[in-house]
């Protein structure tokens, strides 16, 4: 279970500080799949990072597990079992998918286990498994490599920022499949995931509104996708071949 109390994150700007996050207290039960939405510049993947421990907040608290982990750091954080996976994925050059799959694991995966998590995300896995993780890859490869690595990873929180930024339609609908799949087959993970999207609105148990830094919002998706509606907070189709 995560919990966050009063957590808030400001930064200076021109000598003047600025409030990116204010006052934020919200729960994290195990095994829900909570989706942080809101207007651009509301604090949402800065919120993100905070969890993961990429930023360090200015004041509050965040509990893992009954662990304070507000000043740990992100590798600390994910050996308590947080993952985070990356709005634009990193590029490895001269590292292979099996490589990086393993490493992610921190086990020595047998080659059938990394192309078994390569196909839950729609991959071919003899074309990928000895790829670079490189620019000869697309965006949409790149972000389903990504989730094959949190897969392996198994962690006990993901936090996911914006997964459908730069993929095509066809590895949204997997990526979407990928989501519904651990909802259902993981009792006591849990995942948050930062999004627009409405078909990603759609499949979580709870939905948390941000704007300008502050939490505005919170209940489940019964609750608040109707208020969201018609907003620029909640997109509403992928169009053309990209989301």
């Amino acid at each position: 279970m995560l919990k966050i109390q009063n957590l808030s994150f400001d930064v200076q700007n021109d000598g003047q500080n600025k409030e990116i996050i204010r006052d934020i207290t919200l729960t994290v039960p195990d095994g829900k799949l909570f989706v942080i939405t809101g207007p651009n510049g509301g604090g949402k993947s800065t919120l993100a990072k905070l969890i993961a421990g990429i930023e360090k907040p200015t004041g509050g608290q965040i509990v893992f597990n009954g662990t304070d982990i507000t000043d740990m750091s992100i590798t600390e954080r994910a050996r308590l079992g947080i993952g985070f996976a990356f709005q634009q994925p990193v590029r490895f050059k001269g590292i292979r998918v099996l490589d990086l799959i393993r490493i992610a694991s921190g086990r020595d995966l047998k080659i059938a286990e990394v192309c078994a998590y390569l196909s839950q995300v729609g991959l071919c896995a003899a074309e990928y498994v000895n790829r670079e993780v490189n620019s000869s890859l697309s965006g949409g490869e790149l972000k389903r490599i990504e989730i094959a690595t949190v897969l392996a990873r198994g962690s006990l929180l993901t936090v996911f920022d914006e997964p459908e930024a730069g993929i095509d339609l066809w590895s949204f609908k997997s990526l979407i499949e990928v989501f519904q799949k651990q909802r259902r087959e993981i009792k006591n993970r849990s995942i948050l995931i930062i999004s627009h999207q409405e078909r990603i609105l759609n499949i979580a148990d709870e939905i948390i509104v941000l704007k300008d830094g502050e939490l505005v919002t919170k209940g489940s998706k019964d609750e608040v996708l109707p208020t969201l509606a018609g907003t620029a907070m909640a997109v509403q189709e992928c169009r053309g071949e990209r989301c």
